[in-house]
């Protein structure tokens, strides 16, 4: 059984930057597509990222390009999501999930979303 978890949010200044990472485990995630979604209370979750398998191609939502970088550290099965020049608008609970482009793609072996991390950019 695939499980991931996500850690790494809290909170940063406007401008600041994070870094997440998505922490593998029951599997290898250098098999997988593996995305960063994001959630505000009352909004529909999005994209955010998507690392492909083995990790080649990497897919960036227009409101983070040029800001926010994927990758993987496959010798600590994890994703990361190096986040700079973070922006209030960037608050929200960010979750890792398969993904397809840019969208979530459930697996036989992972179906059901974890509980993300909060990154709260405030000053």
């Amino acid at each position: 059984q695939l499980q991931l978890a996500e850690s790494g949010g809290g909170l940063v200044q406007p401008g600041g930057s994070l870094r997440l990472s998505c922490k593998g485990s029951g599997g290898s995630l250098e098999y997988y597509a593996i995305g960063w979604f994001r959630q505000t209370p009352g909004k529909e979750r999005e994209a955010v990222s998507c690392i492909s398998s083995p990790g080649g191609l990497r897919l960036y939502a227009d409101f983070v390009k040029g800001r926010f970088a994927i990758s993987r550290g496959d010798a600590e099965n994890t994703v990361y999501l190096q986040m700079n020049t973070l922006k209030p608008g960037g608050t929200a609970v960010y979750y890792c999930f398969p993904c397809e482009g840019l969208a979530p793609h459930p697996l036989p072996d992972l179906k059901s979303w974890g509980s993300g991390t909060l990154v709260n950019v405030s000053s």
